[in-house]
């Protein structure tokens, strides 16, 4: 016989069936035991009486929850009095004819039938593969699925192609600090974890694949900041000889479509979404992630464009890239560039959905010399540029056709429209904020063995 679902069960009603889960509760009254037998799909009720089997029943009295379980049964529809309408299978019940243990389980470090939110979160990450029993959990990641999906299928009807593009890569000063992976087979010398498909994805523009895009996984080497983490996941695209508002507005579409088929009980505020250049938002909002709201529970989208190509940081007493260096300014005045950056505008464009950024692109530098311009701007050296970004200076000299892009946080976005706190809600495994894994226990240290191989030595702190 082989195994079905718990939500199978309703159409088997007068058949023998086989289940197997977690039983997630049980209910002992007198000389009848009911389990409640939880799979993916839902809980069904099983039912042992001493009557009919003393043998099976002896063995139920012995079973905990969170046991995993197989049973073999009968389906049989519960008297009226006892049917329960909250559930998927309320209105049947499965008399035991057989029951397997396949494993035993503690008892639990908290309670998984409840929403969470009252015990310690590094409790709970400490115990994710049990935090993750939770239902609500479960429907984050029941939907995180089919948010990917959907997003895959219309892109994939737009023309676009997934392409995965590497996660060892070259370290170079795109904004972020880089996690770097040391190479064992050249000694001192190290790859770099993505902070973006950033230049990858250029490249394919130059390769002519011309509509990219990837469900991408993105490291950032950053201090611990909110409700950040380590490593997240975007949705990815590039397109080839498209202007800004063309790829503003496939994202239109695609957010559109999307609310409308998997949150239909949710309203879009304004469509088209409302555009605001950085200049408004700053000085209506005081953010360049302004929430427009009415009301509390409307989607509210919008578009903020127009943003500054640099900006002064203070803390380095330097100039840097608003986003990043290979955005395109508006002007292909050299000079201006160079020496009046205070004033320079860039193709920029970010999406922004109830006060939370969950989208940014823009459109690309293609020419050398801009993008060369932009990078000495940046207080870099023709040889260090050549050094860090020879290999995508190069690739433009065989024909580069003007592109752009655009990258969705796919962790902000679950959280906004699943009303979480957090995007550690949303993520299977995700670090605490201060960026560890309880669960793991990492980042951890390696041997003296590894550390050998790798040529590499550990320097103690003195405070240390």
């Amino acid at each position: 016989m082989e195994r079905i679902l718990t939500k199978e069960t309703n159409k088997k009603v007068g058949e023998k069936i086989k289940l197997a889960g977690w039983v997630q509760s049980i209910r002992s009254h007198g000389k009848i035991i009911f389990f409640d037998l939880r799979d993916c799909s839902g809980v069904a009720q099983i039912v042992f009486t001493s009557q009919d089997n003393p043998t099976l029943y002896s063995q139920a009295k012995e079973v905990k929850p969170e046991w995993v379980v197989e049973i073999e049964g009968e389906v049989r529809e519960r008297p009226e009095q006892m049917r329960n309408e909250e559930i998927e299978t309320g209105n049947i019940e499965i008399k035991a004819l057989s029951l397997k243990i396949f494993s035993k389980a503690k008892t639990l470090p908290f309670p998984i039938d409840t929403e969470g939110y009252e015990i310690g979160e590094n409790h709970r990450l400490e115990y994710r593969y049990l935090d993750l029993r939770r239902q609500r959990l479960k429907r984050n990641l029941e939907m995180r699925h089919k948010i990917i999906k959907f997003a895959r299928d219309f892109l994939c009807q737009e023309g676009f192609i997934e392409i995965e593009t590497p996660l060892l890569t070259k370290s170079t000063p795109e904004g972020a600090r880089d996690f770097v992976v040391p190479s064992r087979n050249y000694p001192g010398n190290f790859y770099a974890l993505p902070q973006s498909p950033q230049q990858y994805k250029q490249l394919l523009m130059v390769a002519g694949i011309e509509k990219y895009f990837q469900v991408a996984r993105c490291c950032r080497d950053e201090d611990p900041r909110g409700d950040r983490q380590p490593e997240f996941t975007q949705l990815d695209l590039e397109v080839s000889f498209w202007d800004e508002k063309e790829i503003m507005g496939l994202a239109e579409r695609l957010y559109t479509n999307l609310i409308k088929e998997l949150f239909p009980e949710k309203k879009i505020m304004a469509v088209p979404f409302p555009v605001i250049t950085y200049q408004e938002a700053m000085e209506k909002y005081k953010t360049d992630r302004p929430d427009i709201r009415n009301k509390a529970d409307e989607l509210a989208f919008c578009f903020v464009v127009n943003f500054p190509m640099f900006e002064y940081k203070e803390g380095d007493k330097r100039w840097g890239a608003m986003h990043n260096p290979f955005t395109r300014p508006k002007t292909e005045d050299i000079e201006k560039i160079k020496n009046d950056k205070k004033n320079v505008t860039a193709y920029q464009y970010d999406l922004v959905l109830n006060g939370e950024e969950i989208g940014g692109g823009a459109l690309r530098s293609y020419q050398p010399e801009i993008l060369e311009a932009v990078f000495e701007s940046l207080g870099y050296g023709k040889d260090e540029i050549r050094e860090q970004f020879g290999h995508l200076l190069q690739a433009f000299e065989y024909g580069v056709p003007p592109h752009g892009g655009m990258a969705f946080g796919v962790d902000r976005l679950l959280a906004v429209l699943m009303n979480e706190p957090s995007i550690r809600e949303v993520i299977a495994f995700p670090k605490t904020g201060d960026n560890k894994d309880l669960m793991m226990n990492s980042p951890a240290s390696i041997t003296e063995e590894q550390l050998k191989e790798l040529h590499l030595k550990i320097e103690k702190d003195e405070k240390e």
